[in-house]
């Protein structure tokens, strides 16, 4: 079993950027063997408001402006695919 404490030590290095950036890439990930674009780009436009959305104090400002990009390109391939 493991201590509580192991649990609390391994998660203080972590914060809400590095929770929704690991669920970015493991949405990618799980969106990969459709090889739908339309279906990336709704991934990538979706966590660019989760980025915006979520409160400032709770991650650096880093991650609160990836948001900007990751709505730019997800409206981007979304309007370049072809269905």
């Amino acid at each position: 079993m493991i201590s509580p404490l192991v649990i609390d030590t391994f998660l203080l290095d972590y914060h809400l950027g590095h929770v929704i950036l690991f669920g970015l890439v493991v949405s990618l990930l799980g969106a990969a063997p459709l090889k739908s674009q339309k279906m990336f780009a709704s991934i990538l436009a979706v966590f660019g408001v989760v980025f915006l959305a979520a409160p400032y104090t709770t991650m650096p400002a880093t991650y609160v402006l990836v948001g900007i990009p990751l709505i730019l390109i997800g409206t981007l391939l979304w309007t370049m695919s072809s269905s």
